[in-house]
């Protein structure tokens, strides 16, 4: 089956959000979101390399819940117990009856992750993916699991379909 996948959006928050759009923009895919109003971000300004657009008057709250309801699904990339805004995220998921893929990054490796995300895309024809998860400062390893997960799916699932 073709992949439908055509955007990836993220907040632009250190670690997972980062590793999301990083992998988009390796891949020359299409990325955005929403980012806090300053592209407040934990180590400062989210740099400009990131294509996000600011949500007047928002913050770290607002910027995920707009990213989840503007996304046809959403991937949450966590380590171990789900706490603070990752395990919000999937609340808001449920309360708002969207698809959401839940990945321990703990106990699963990055291939894995690509074929489970890949097949979640497909599931629910997302063409919009929201991807979600802890900062830097709570899972140092997060950035660069969630890149090399998301490489991988976009270059199993989406790239061969890409004309």
């Amino acid at each position: 089956m073709a992949a439908l996948l055509k955007r990836i959006v993220s907040g632009g928050q250190t670690g997972v959000d980062r590793g999301a759009l990083d992998a988009a923009l390796d891949m020359q895919f299409p990325c955005g979101g929403w980012c806090p109003a300053g592209r407040l971000a934990e180590d400062g300004s989210i740099p400009n390399r990131y294509p996000l657009t600011e949500l007047p008057n928002a913050g770290y709250e607002e910027r995920t819940l707009q990213n989840l309801l503007d996304s046809d699904g959403t991937v949450v990339i966590h380590f171990g117990v789900l706490s603070g805004g990752t395990l919000e995220t999937c609340e808001w998921c449920v309360a708002r009856g969207k698809p959401m893929k839940i990945i321990d990054a703990a106990t699963m490796p990055q291939t894995t992750a690509a074929e489970e995300i890949g097949r979640f895309t497909e599931r629910y024809n997302i063409e919009t993916l929201n991807v979600a998860g802890p900062r830097t400062s709570k899972a140092p390893q997060a950035q660069q699991y969630t890149r090399d997960a998301l490489t991988l799916m976009l270059e199993r699932y989406v790239k061969p379909f890409l004309k």
